[in-house]
């Protein structure tokens, strides 16, 4: 690091604010995106990306880090919208689910995130992945307005609705289709080497290019081929003229919610995902920071909380730190969270000046880039990886996406863990001794090394191993590395001990607690 760099928030403009250019480019289209996906206003996904830029930007620790709305929230705001069937209810789990998340924060929870195991995390985002790409075809395909597009929008576990995918033939826009052909293609070419490597190229986000390119081919539809003009599938965003107009369209939350359980538990699941996802988010970012800057947890959650609660007040999608973002304001330079903040405020200013622009973005372009970002978080490759790294990672994985993509994100992210947590109990359970064998030592001593934490859990293996010694030997029960041994294995070792003489068997005990056994009798 350059001990000429300084970080204070105003003293790097120069580079903080082109990158923050570049992040609002890339924002932009993904905002209006997910809340697409999640089945909320568009404008709520803008709201989210202002709040996630300002408040979160300048109350974070992170100098990276950027906040918005987040793919990983999609199936849980979806379902949540769709439970409480008015959005005002919604607003009021996010705002629950912030004050939650700032409570974490002041108890120090921020080190939640190292206690999931990473086979369970790479399977929930494989299955948010999976989620998010069945939800974008009807979208990618231009259902006719003349149809319900709902019917076509399947829920986790609405097997009936990705049944009704096949119907898409009969209902498609071909001029969505083509659009969402050439943005996928656009997308796949600007992640290409010979792209990324060009210094002009890598300042222009690819989800620009796709939106921009959207708008253009539709308007030439318009004009030349009106038959694939695309005229309502479009963005849909409030005409705003100025800050009063700005305010005038902002929605805030249903007091009633605080009295409902289902609020509280759509609360509770999006404080504890949205936590994990940030902090996961914010320490791949410090992990890809040229400055190798260390950020702090537990005011990342208070600062997020912080957010959510806003969003909660004023109508914005929940919020979280998010990878992408952060990546590319790493990538185009940024010092500071001057980056992160200016970001917001252009988001701000172009909800405020340029709506009328904004709806002319078809859908179909934004559902090309959310299908590629599914992609990315499900990617063949991801499953391959996770096979060769044995059952004991891919059986959580795996389980966990089945759980998610058939139930719900919070059942499957359990049912991944109990999995996780039962290799966990079986490597425990292997692990509570070895045999310790010095060179040239007598075939007739056997010396057992206790763990260093021996838990009830072990009793069985330590039973099977002690009654596996043949009679006569010597045996050396060492405890001279355990910090822990319960007392149902000290019991085990006490009834070794009494029925030893019975075999001929000596047994000699290092650092290992006598305890009384008591009599049924």
């Amino acid at each position: 690091m350059n001990k000429a760099t300084k970080f204070s928030l105003f003293s790097n403009l120069a580079s903080d604010l082109p990158a923050g250019l570049v992040v609002f480019l890339v924002a932009l289209p993904l905002c209006l995106g997910i809340a697409l996906s999640s089945g909320a206003p568009l404008f709520s996904g803008i709201i989210a990306g202002i709040v996630g830029g300002i408040v979160v930007g300048f109350l974070s620790g992170s100098n990276t880090s950027v906040s918005g709305p987040a793919a990983g929230l999609t199936v849980i705001v979806l379902n949540a919208i769709t439970e409480l069937q008015v959005f005002e209810l919604f607003l009021t789990a996010v705002f629950l689910a912030g004050a939650m998340q700032i409570a974490l924060g002041y108890l120090k929870a921020g080190i939640i995130g190292y206690y999931f195991p990473t086979s369970v995390i790479k399977g929930m985002l494989a299955g948010i992945g999976i989620i998010l790409i069945i939800k974008q075809i009807p979208y990618a395909f231009g259902v006719n307005t003349t149809s319900d597009l709902a019917a076509f929008i399947p829920f986790v576990n609405d097997f009936k609705a990705v049944e009704d995918l096949g119907n898409l033939t009969h209902e498609l826009s071909y001029g969505a289709l083509i659009i969402t052909i050439v943005s996928m293609a656009i997308m796949l070419l600007w992640e290409r080497p010979f792209v990324k490597k060009n210094k002009v190229l890598t300042y222009i986000p690819g989800p620009l290019l796709v939106v921009l390119a959207g708008v253009g081919i539709n308007k030439f539809f318009k004009f030349f081929v009106p038959q694939l003009y695309i005229d309502t599938q479009k963005v849909k965003l409030p005409a705003i003229s100025g800050i009063e107009g700005f305010f005038a369209e902002l929605t805030t939350f249903d007091l009633s919610g605080f009295f409902m359980p289902q609020v509280w538990v759509i609360a509770f699941t999006i404080a504890i995902i949205a936590s994990l996802e940030s902090l996961l988010s914010l320490e791949a970012a410090d992990k890809i920071d040229p400055y190798k800057r260390i950020s702090p947890p537990n005011r990342e959650l208070i600062a997020q909380g912080t957010g959510n609660m806003i969003n909660g007040l004023i109508g914005g999608l929940p919020l979280t730190a998010v990878i992408v973002r952060s990546s590319a304001n790493i990538t185009a330079g940024n010092k500071t969270k001057a980056s992160a903040i200016f970001h917001g405020i252009l988001l701000l200013v172009s909800a405020m000046m340029i709506p009328m622009l904004l709806n002319l973005i078809p859908l179909a372009s934004l559902a090309a880039i959310l299908l590629l970002i599914g992609y990315k978080l499900t990617k063949i490759s991801l499953f391959k990886i996770q096979y060769k790294l044995g059952l004991d990672q891919f059986l959580p994985f795996i389980v966990t996406i089945v759980g998610i993509v058939f139930t719900d994100l919070l059942k499957g992210i359990g049912l991944g863990m109990a999995v996780a947590i039962v290799y966990i109990i079986m490597r425990n359970f292997k692990n509570s001794y070895f045999f310790k064998s010095q060179p040239g030592e007598n075939p007739a001593i056997i010396h057992i090394m206790l763990a260093e934490e021996v838990s009830f859990l072990n009793k069985g293996a330590l039973i099977k191993a002690l009654d596996g010694i043949e009679n006569g030997k010597q045996v050396i029960i060492d405890g001279s590395n355990s910090k822990s041994i319960d007392y149902d294995v000290l019991e085990v070792i006490e009834n070794f001990r009494i029925n030893a003489e019975k075999r001929n068997i000596t047994v000699t005990t290092i650092k290992v607690p006598r305890v009384l056994i008591g009599s049924l009798h």
